[in-house]
């Protein structure tokens, strides 16, 4: 007599589930690990040596002394704590490196050293943005060709308001991303917010 399997004996058996999580997890902790190495090489980078500029822009160093001993100089980006005059350009990158000064003590190091955590934030920031469009891998190296860049050693290492300057439109960039990806208006707020502060810091080059 001819028998015909059952349907359960033919049912292929459920796939082993039990390892994908782990992977998962594993690639994500690899990408964290990647982006924090990443943010301290660009410390690093940035932060060595930092105050062999001694005080860069001589031009916004006196704004910087001024922003720190006068709340109105602060304000107004001013030369002089007297406010006789301002400097070339509104005041951001003034307000920085005043308040700078006024908490730890108008010197090299109170003025430079913001300017060196601002590549590190806009790493971070440009990370974030790439890694939503292309993923983690090009995020990272997208990351890395910015904090690798001559022009941008040049600009976080120094006192002149393009440090600022790019890490607001960086900061734009990325609110820009989340908008297209959540259609929220909040994003889009705030990616105009970084583009108006970004024109504080630059005049239309921020934008």
């Amino acid at each position: 007599m001819t028998t015909y399997p059952l349907l359960r004996d033919t049912e292929a058996p459920p796939a082993d589930t039990s390892g994908t999580r782990p992977i998962r997890l594993t690639a994500i902790t690899w990408n964290r690990v990647g982006l924090v190495v990443l943010l301290v090489a660009t410390a690093v980078i940035y932060l060595w040596n930092i105050t062999i500029n001694g005080m860069g822009n001589q031009f916004y160093a006196a704004a910087a002394q001024a922003g720190s001993t006068d709340w109105e100089a602060l304000l107004f980006g001013s030369l002089d704590p007297h406010n006789f005059i301002t400097v070339d350009k509104p005041p951001v990158s003034q307000w920085v490196m005043g308040l700078s000064g006024q908490i730890f003590g108008f010197s090299s190091a109170s003025m430079l050293i913001p300017q060196a955590l601002m590549a590190v934030a806009a790493v971070a920031l440009l990370y974030g943005a790439v890694t939503r469009i292309s993923g983690p891998r090009i995020a990272l190296l997208a990351g890395a060709v910015l904090a690798l860049t001559p022009v941008a050693a040049l600009m976080f290492r120094f006192n002149n308001p393009d440090a600022v300057m790019v890490l607001l439109m960086t900061a734009a960039a990325y609110s820009t991303v989340r908008a297209l990806q959540h259609a929220t208006p909040r994003w889009l707020a705030w990616a105009g917010v970084a583009l108006g502060f970004a024109f504080l810091a630059k005049m239309l080059e921020g934008l």
